[in-house]
């Protein structure tokens, strides 16, 4: 989609050209896949559709196959509509808003892969309650989104997506590492703030192991997009505030990488350590033997 293989390449762009980062993001999608404007503005628009459809479809009776999830986003959605929570009205819509999603997945429904399937909640956890609370509208949304991508296509180029590769660092942490610029831009940072949002998400979660029970995605992955809609908020927020990553954010990237890297194949997507090498996990995995 992008070509731009740093966040200094990135941004550098933006500026060259007298651009808002967004708008440079969306050029660059134009003419790597050689489509109109118009044509971009209309895909990104589906995906926020369809990130709104999910969310709006999601049932809390529903469970999964294996039976491991189902009905969590429900019971924060309940709570947060409670007057003493401990989190306050938008942070618990976050929450539930995040456990919804990954849920959805869990249970085969059509979503968004934000960067992916298992971390698909994070992104919209943050900017559908945004646009509720704080009255944004679409096109700022879609925007976001373009800024969102943007960054998730430097990561993956520089580093990884993929849990199989590098950790669940790598999908959670992607996905907040997109989710915090994206929600920078909403609040009219600039992109140097976005990118050490960036940065300091990925930092917060560097070294995430990837530990799925039975090999689904579902325990920890689904509870852990809550953990990343969070980090989104939090380094947001510090970004905003004038606090910025010491190491730059290429070089957090680059770590990220390494790191990944440096996981042992039982902490990468193969089920065979962490959570699922407990007791519980074992149990699971061989429940039908």
């Amino acid at each position: 989609m992008i070509e731009f293989t740093s966040i200094h390449q990135m941004l550098e762009s933006a500026r060259e050209e007298g651009l808002p980062l967004w708008e440079a993001i969306l050029q660059a999608d134009c003419q790597s896949q050689g489509i109109s404007r118009e044509e971009s503005l209309s895909k990104m628009a589906g995906m926020l559709r369809a990130m709104k459809e999910a969310d709006g479809n999601y049932r809390a009776q529903d469970r999964s196959q294996s039976g491991l999830v189902g009905g969590d986003g429900g019971k924060m959605a309940d709570y947060a509509r409670q007057d003493n929570t401990l989190c306050g009205p938008f942070l618990s819509e976050v929450m539930a808003g995040a456990l919804r999603m990954g849920e959805c997945n869990a249970c085969m429904k059509r979503i968004v892969a934000a960067p992916t399937a298992g971390a698909c909640g994070v992104l919209p956890a943050v900017l559908l309650p945004y646009a509720r609370h704080f009255g944004a509208e679409d096109n700022k949304l879609i925007e976001a989104l373009y800024v969102a991508s943007g960054f998730g296509m430097v990561i993956a180029a520089r580093a990884s997506i993929s849990g199989a590769e590098g950790g669940c660092q790598a999908e959670i942490g992607s996905a907040a590492a997109m989710a915090a610029p994206a929600l920078v831009h909403l609040q009219g940072g600039s992109p140097e703030q976005m990118a050490n949002a960036c940065a300091m998400a990925v930092k917060n979660l560097l070294g995430l192991v990837c530990d799925p029970v039975g090999g689904l995605v579902e325990v920890p992955c689904v509870k852990r997009n809550v953990i990343g809609a969070m980090d989104a908020l939090s380094a947001a927020q510090m970004a905003l505030a004038g606090i910025e990553s010491r190491v730059p954010p290429d070089q957090v990237l680059d770590a990220m990488a390494e790191v990944g890297r440096s996981l042992p194949h039982t902490l990468r997507e193969t089920g065979k350590g962490g959570l699922a090498a407990t007791p519980f996990g074992q149990q699971y995995m061989h429940r039908e033997e």
